[in-house]
This record gives structure tokens, C-alpha cells and sequence, in this order.
């Protein structure tokens, strides 16, 4: 059985998740003309990139907490429940957001695509509240 704390814990995963994401690709927008000598001070130039970057830094903080609230959701929520709900809304954020800061939004088949995803997140909440209503068979 679901309970509305877990459903709000993986709404707020997938806010948290979906809505930095187009952050997190602006703020990192510069990295490729990063370049060094060898592979090794390659990636410490880019790690030094961003972590003193706000655009990225912040965005990315947030996103992280989002996997902190994500692991403790899993500890209570049913995993076949869990998983998908905050996946598919993370996408759906990622997506609305996106437009929100004029990336291309992919026209009808994304728009049916939300409306997919958001139904058969319906249906994955519906299924798993009516469990509780149904007893297990007596042997």
C-alpha cells in the first residue's frame, strides 16, 4: 500500500531530479573547451570546471538531494512501485521545464508521450492502493 508521504517523498524526487537536469546541461555548457595535456589533469580541468561554477554547482547540489530523498523513499515504498513513478515523472519535469527555458520541446509525440507516461503512472498508484483492499487466499 501506498500512503500519500511516499507519493509526495517521489513527487519531490522527481522535481528535484527533472528540473535540474536542463540546469545542469546549461551550466555545464563550455566544459569541451576545457583542455589539457594528459587524461588525468584532462578530468581534474573539468571537475575543476564545474564545482566552481554556480550555474552548475547549484543545480546539481539540488539534484543530489533528490538522490538522498530517492534512497530513503526506497526504504519504505515498494520498489515496483518506487522506480517507475519517480523515473517517469523526472522525465515529465525534465521536459516541462526544458520549455520553460526555451529548449525544443518535441511537438505532439512528446505531448502524447506525457499523457502515456502520466496514465500509466495512474494506473501503477491505482493498482497499488487497491492491494490493500484485497486479503491474500486462505490455505
Amino acid at each position: 500500500m501506498v500512503t500519500v508521504a511516499e507519493l509526495a517523498s517521489l513527487l519531490l524526487v522527481s522535481v528535484l531530479w527533472g528540473c535540474t537536469n536542463p540546469f545542469l546541461k546549461k551550466g555545464s555548457e563550455g566544459i569541451e573547451h576545457v583542455t589539457t595535456t594528459s587524461n588525468v589533469s584532462q578530468l581534474l580541468a573539468e571537475i575543476k570546471f564545474l564545482f566552481l561554477n554556480l550555474k552548475y554547482l547549484v543545480p546539481f547540489l539540488l539534484n543530489q538531494s533528490g538522490s538522498l530523498v530517492y534512497y530513503y523513499t526506497l526504504s519504505t515504498t515498494e520498489l515496483s512501485l518506487a522506480v517507475p513513478v519517480a523515473n517517469s515523472l523526472t522525465f515529465l519535469f525534465t521536459l516541462l521545464t526544458g520549455k520553460l527555458l526555451g529548449e525544443e520541446f518535441g511537438g505532439k509525440q512528446a505531448v502524447a508521450g506525457m499523457l502515456l507516461t502520466t496514465a500509466g503512472i495512474t494506473l501503477c498508484i491505482i493498482s497499488s492502493m487497491s492491494e490493500q483492499n484485497t486479503s491474500p487466499p486462505e490455505l
